[in-house]
């Protein structure tokens, strides 16, 4: 890849290369071929994009609409499943409270006949009938019991035949057996409870796996779970008093969080009624650091104070009172913490899980066709994929680069190197293009000393 990267705001992955990209839509362009570097249209800046070679999309296609059939499969005999235990409580209820009510029956008989002191024969006759119904019902619920046993057999088998359990053929068999990365990947695990408030759960696996987690790093997660907990129970004291200690680095953030946050404790005034028009007027002055930016929100709010007499609710401004605007100040706070923190929003075990869940069956389904076809040689790497894997515009964490030059892909021991003329090319296609200490630019006519290079860190 060659481009002026002075101007250089993103990289996109396109196709299992690199698109670099100045906006949200660079690094759409279609490119026709893999490993064929095609610039991308763009102000102070050449992008080049490679892709994937044609017609993966087709299996990608075909993969997941084996995958929605097997699910389909699996679900169907479940819900026949789910509608034979419903059957089966209905028609049990039944039996039973008509076993209930011959027996409340007998009682009564057994009572009348020992006060008219009645013949013991009758009385012995209606008790066996009476044993003898129990007896059958018992037989009957028992045997249609074995017939339910019989269905969720059947959901094991279909989940047996359309679902391969064996999946260690597209695992590396070694990524574990490191100390280090099972420390990593404990670690992991114990951030993820710390991120869902599971605090207790978090210390006792510390324990049992001996990780030593630095309370510097436990507070912040105690903290925002803390603050979170009250949102949920709709109390924004703790979460205000967060924000207003930390103003000034999530204004450098751009964040709207402390204002959502007093626009929220205003409206939750407003729902009290006229009784508190004068405590959300004083509030109102709150208001004031945010009036350039918010003057539209906050007019909204001053002007719904005229309805308070006659409730909100049945006035133009009753959509202030959504109650979806407490989820939505949950993930306001969640995004601009995890940022104030370094951290991403999402914990990197969840994403992790569900990108494996996404990969898996795509991988599965490739394991069967080398199989069929005989291709072991073709997929020999376990850190290496035989194919690309979309997982969506959400999993796009890390840039990768590709050298348009000898068309690969850029890594550590061959990173990419800019150019004094501000081309990029990896390290390798700069040692081969070097003759008699100099090298001229593929790209334009400059010739430069290769020392002046500089290594690129996306």
């Amino acid at each position: 890849m060659a481009g002026d990267v002075g101007d250089v705001e993103d990289l996109h992955v396109v196709g299992g290369s690199v698109t670099v990209a100045q906006g949200e839509d660079a690094g759409s362009a279609a490119v026709p071929k893999k490993g064929v570097a095609v610039p991308l249209e763009g102000p102070a800046v050449h992008r080049y994009a490679t892709v994937g070679s044609q017609g993966t999309g087709g299996s990608e296609c075909d993969s997941s609409c084996l995958a929605m059939e097997q699910c389909a499969c699996v679900e169907r005999e479940l819900e026949k499943v789910l509608h034979r235990f419903v059957m089966y409580g209905h028609q049990s209820e039944e039996r039973l409270d008509e076993l209930l009510r011959s027996v409340c029956e007998l009682r009564g008989q057994l009572v009348t006949f020992g006060v008219q002191d009645a013949d013991l024969s009758v009385l012995s006759q209606t008790m066996a009938q009476c044993c003898k119904n129990i007896k059958e019902t018992v037989q009957l619920l028992a045997s249609r019991h074995k017939d339910i046993h019989g269905s969720v057999s059947k959901v094991g088998k279909a989940i047996d035949r359309n679902f391969d359990a064996e999946v260690s053929a597209v695992v590396a068999e070694t990524v574990w057996d490191s100390p280090e990365r099972q420390k990593y990947l404990s670690e992991t695990i114990v951030e993820h409870l710390y991120r869902q408030g599971m605090l207790s759960v978090a210390e006792d696996l510390c324990q049992e796996s001996g990780v030593v987690i630095d309370m510097s790093m436990k507070q912040p997660f105690l903290e925002l779970n803390r603050i979170l907990e009250a949102l949920r129970m709709q109390n924004l004291r703790p979460a205000l008093e967060w924000a207003v200690t930390n103003r000034q680095r999530l204004l450098d953030l751009n964040s709207t969080l402390e204002f959502k946050l007093h626009r929220l404790y205003f409206i939750s005034l407003l729902n009290g009624g006229i009784t508190n028009q004068l405590e959300a007027l004083q509030y109102a002055r709150h208001f004031q650091p945010f009036a350039s930016q918010h003057q539209r929100d906050i007019q909204i709010l001053m002007g719904s104070l005229v309805y308070l007499r006659h409730g909100i609710e049945n006035s133009p401004y009753r959509s202030l009172l959504e109650t979806n605007q407490w989820a939505e100040i949950c993930n306001i706070f969640t995004r601009d913490a995890c940022a104030l923190l370094g951290l991403s929003v999402e914990s990197p075990l969840s994403v992790s899980f569900a990108s494996g869940c996404m990969a898996l069956p795509v991988l599965m389904n490739i394991k069967q066709v080398i199989e069929q076809r005989q291709c072991s040689g073709v997929w020999t790497h376990k850190d290496e994929l035989p194919i690309e894997i979309d997982l969506g515009k959400k999993c796009w964490y890390h840039s990768v680069f590709a050298c348009p030059i000898l068309r690969q892909q850029t890594s550590e021991s061959n990173p990419p190197m800019k150019l004094i003329c501000g081309h990029v090319i990896s390290r390798d296609a700069l040692n081969k293009l070097t003759n008699a200490g100099k090298l001229k630019c593929p790209y334009c006519p400059m010739e430069q000393n290769p020392s002046d290079a500089k290594q690129i860190f996306f």
